[in-house]
C-alpha cells in the first residue's frame, strides 16, 4: 500500500475537506466528535480518491480500452470524473434503484450508464460481463489496492488536522473505505481505534466477521442505498480483519433521526450511507475520546430529503399524532384547536371523522397531528388535555 504517493497524485484534484466540530452530538454521545465532511468532496463523495488514483495508474494500452465500474452511484461519478479528466471512455452500470441524482450525475460527467438489476451486486455482474465482451477495464469500487491507496488518503489529513484522534468512525458497504482508512491510520497511530459502521439491513461485514468468512446475504433492505451491498470484498474482508476493531449497526430510523440533527444543527445535506458514522456515535462504549465521523457522501435525491426531515421530526418527537374523542355538537372542535394553539403547537393535519368512532354515538373522533418543541412539550399537551377531561390516544407508527 503505497498511501503518500496517492496523496501525490490527489493532491491537485481533490478539494479540502477541514474537520468540524459538533457540539450537539459530542453531548449526546460523551465524546468530542468532530466531522470529516466527504459529502463536500468534488462529485459530491469520497469516491473520486480511490477512482482517480485507480484510473491514473492505468498503462496506455488499457487507457485505450475504456474502463467500467458497477455501482449505486457515487464510485461512479468517481470513475466518471476521472475518467473525463484523463481522457478516456467509461461505462457505468448501476442498479435499477439508484437515485435519479446520482444517474443523471453521472452522465453529465460524460459517462455511458447501463441501468440493471435492484441492488449493487446485481450491477457487478452485469459490469464482468460487459468487461468481457468488450475488453474495458474493470474499475472495482472496492476491492482493489489502488482504489484503497486512494481512499486511505482520508485517514492521513485526518490525522494531519487532528492528530490526537482516538476513533475514526467509517461507513461500510463493500469495505473499500474501511480497507484503506483503517490500513493508512494504523501505520501512521498504531493505537488508533477503527469502528466500521453498517446498516442493519445490510451488514455483510458484521456477518462476514461473526462467521470468519465472506458471507452473502439473501437480501439488502436499507435505506442507506449506497451501502446496500449483500458481499464485501475478499480483498477488504482481509484488511477488516487485521485493521478494525469494532462493527456497529444501525437501523434506518436512527439515520433518519441523524440526518435531521445534521440538516438543522449543522447544515450539512448528506446520503443515508454518508450518515451511518454519525448515526453510530450515540452507541459509542467509549467515553471522552477525540472521535472523527467520516461523512462519506452527499448525493441525495430532493424528495428522499423531504422524506427523511419528516420522519426524522417524528423520530425526535417534532411531529405528534393523536386521536381525541369530543361530543359531535357544534363548537367543541374550535375548542380542542384553541387549546392546542393557547399550548404553542402548531396543527398541520386534522381530520374530523363522525362515523368511526360507535361506542358513544353522540361522540365523534378526530385525528390530529402537530408540530411541537419535543417530547416534554407533548407531555405537557397530553397532560392539559386529560385536565380538561379529553383523552389522548396516540397514533403509534414503525418510526416512533
Amino acid at each position: 500500500m503505497n498511501f503518500t504517493t496517492a496523496r501525490e497524485h490527489l493532491k491537485n484534484v481533490l478539494l479540502p475537506t477541514h474537520l468540524i466540530y459538533s457540539p450537539l452530538f459530542s453531548e449526546e454521545s460523551g465524546n468530542k466528535i468532530y466531522i470529516k465532511p466527504e459529502n463536500l468532496q468534488k462529485t459530491g463523495a469520497f469516491k473520486i480518491r480511490g477512482a482517480y488514483n485507480k484510473i491514473l495508474k492505468l498503462t496506455e494500452e488499457e487507457k485505450k480500452r475504456g474502463v467500467i465500474a458497477s455501482s449505486a452511484g457515487n464510485h461512479a461519478q468517481g470513475v466518471a470524473y476521472a475518467a473525463r479528466e484523463l481522457g478516456i471512455k467509461a461505462v457505468i452500470v448501476m442498479p435499477k434503484t439508484t437515485p435519479l441524482i446520482k444517474v443523471q450525475s453521472t452522465k453529465k460527467y460524460g459517462a455511458e450508464v447501463v441501468l440493471y438489476g435492484d441492488v449493487y451486486d446485481d450491477a457487478y455482474q452485469k459490469a464482468k460481463e460487459l468487461e468481457e465482451k468488450e475488453s474495458y477495464v474493470f474499475v472495482h469500487p472496492f476491492n482493489d489496492e489502488d482504489v484503497l491507496d486512494g481512499q486511505g488518503t482520508i485517514a492521513l489529513e485526518i490525522l494531519d488536522e487532528l492528530p490526537e484522534t482516538d476513533i475514526i468512525l467509517v461507513p461500510i458497504g463493500g469495505g473499500g473505505l474501511i480497507s484503506g482508512i483503517a490500513c493508512a491510520a494504523k501505520l501512521i497511530k498504531p493505537d488508533i481505534k477503527i469502528i466500521g459502521v453498517e446498516p442493519e439491513g445490510a451488514a455483510s461485514a458484521y456477518e462476514a466477521i461473526k462467521e470468519n468468512k465472506v458471507v452473502e446475504l439473501k437480501e439488502a433492505n436499507t435505506i442507506a442505498d449506497g451501502t446496500a451491498v449483500k458481499r464485501i470484498g475478499d480483498l477488504n474482508f482481509e484488511y477488516i480483519k487485521k485493521y478494525v476493531d469494532e462493527i456497529i449497526t444501525v437501523s434506518d430510523y436512527e439515520l433518519m433521526e441523524a440526518f435531521l440533527l445534521l440538516v438543522e444543527k449543522h447544515k450539512i445535506i448528506a446520503e443515508n450511507s454518508g450518515i451511518l458514522s454519525i448515526a453510530a456515535t450515540k452507541k459509542l462504549k467509549e467515553k471522552n475520546k477525540k472521535v472523527v465521523s467520516v461523512i462519506s457522501g452527499g448525493n441525495i435525491d430532493v424528495l428522499m430529503i423531504s422524506s427523511m426531515i419528516n420522519k426524522g421530526l417524528i423520530r425526535r418527537d417534532r411531529i405528534f399524532s393523536f386521536s381525541v374523542d369530543i361530543s359531535d355538537k357544534p363548537g367543541e372542535l374550535a375548542k380542542v384547536v384553541d387549546l392546542i394553539a393557547e399550548l404553542g403547537a402548531n396543527v398541520v393535519k386534522l381530520e374530523h371523522n363522525q362515523f368511526k368512532n360507535l361506542s358513544r354515538f353522540r361522540d365523534v373522533e378526530v385525528q390530529i397531528t402537530v408540530e411541537t418543541n419535543g417530547t416534554e412539550h407533548i407531555q405537557n399537551l397530553i397532560e392539559t388535555f386529560e385536565q380538561k377531561g379529553y383523552e389522548i390516544i396516540k397514533i403509534k407508527t414503525k418510526i416512533n
